[in-house]
């Protein structure tokens, strides 16, 4: 026995990992933000539709950014290029952008680092590279405005 800790120390072998698990966690608020956007339909209806209800950090995640939409709005404009507004963004990345800017102002157990590198590997996946430097950007700005340079 190598004493490691991880997916192969725990009761189940097969479970997923704490950082996989949030980044899937995340990944599916990203989806349930966007299908509620898509469909112009609430939040709470998307979550009362489902066939399954997702995790408490799922639910956690997509209310909050619901809840703090407007705020989140503002952050995201504001750290922005000047030649830059918040509708010209495509839908997944202002969700995207969104959402990490939820968890930099409100939830300060998450480490910057983490909040960013998820942000921008969501972006490369669902938008391309260019995306994930653009998110890497703005969530940055976002980070140095809800936290300062604690990151």
């Amino acid at each position: 026995m190598s004493g490691r800790k991880g997916a192969g120390s725990s009761a189940d072998p097969f479970s997923a990992d704490v950082p996989t698990r949030r980044r899937e966690e995340r990944e599916r608020a990203v989806s349930l933000l966007y299908e509620s956007e898509m469909k112009d339909i609430a939040v709470s209806e998307v979550l009362a539709d489902l066939p399954v209800a997702p995790g408490e950090m799922v639910v956690s995640l997509v209310e909050g950014v619901d809840r703090e939409r407007s705020g989140l709005e503002e952050l995201v404009s504001a750290s922005l290029d000047p030649a830059w507004r918040l509708e010209r963004l495509s839908v997944l990345d202002r969700i995207i952008l969104l959402l990490a800017s939820y968890e930099l102002a409100h939830r300060p157990e998450v480490p910057v680092g983490a909040v960013i590198n998820e942000a921008v590997d969501m972006a490369k996946h669902f938008s391309g590279p260019e995306a994930g430097r653009f998110v890497n950007g703005v969530a940055a700005a976002v980070a140095d405005r809800t936290r300062g340079r604690e990151g």
